[in-house]
């Protein structure tokens, strides 16, 4: 990413944590919300058909609260339509971690690989990239891990 990039989507309303699976389970919710509502179509001028998973505000590390959004990149200025988000993706440095399998469980067993590894993480607006097209049996989902 070479600019920053503003998303309009959905928040989880509230902080969500890694313990206890209870990020599975809040994600997971959202996630159902966003495309059981066809958030997407609600979305205007997006750039192309891909969605975002974003994790941000962390109150530490990945062991702390953190808050979750799942939205599409739109052109700038863009209005946030009624009862939709928007966040926007500063500049920042990434190590780009690639899942690769059956979804969802890749991306669940990409994030543990990434917690065992010893990353220089900044825990600033960590995102994954779920391509418009993508084969849920055999997916790719790139996860950006923002470093120092």
């Amino acid at each position: 990413m070479n600019t920053p990039l503003t998303l309009i989507g959905l928040k989880l309303g509230y902080k969500t944590t890694n313990k206890n699976e209870k990020a599975m389970e809040d994600c997971g919710a959202l996630w159902q919300e966003y495309m059981g509502g066809f958030v997407p179509k609600k979305i205007p001028n997006k750039l192309n058909g891909d969605t975002y998973a974003v994790y941000f505000d962390y109150d530490g590390d990945h062991t702390d609260p953190y808050s979750y959004f799942i939205g599409c990149p739109v052109e700038d200025g863009t209005e946030v339509p009624d009862g939709l988000d928007s966040i926007t993706i500063p500049l920042q440095k990434y190590e780009v971690v690639t899942a690769k399998g059956k979804m969802p469980d890749c991306v669940a067993e990409a994030w543990r690989a990434i917690w065992q590894r010893d990353i220089d993480r900044a825990y600033g607006y960590d995102f994954e990239i779920y391509r418009g097209n993508m084969d849920w049996n055999n997916a790719e989902v790139e996860i950006y891990l923002s470093v120092k």
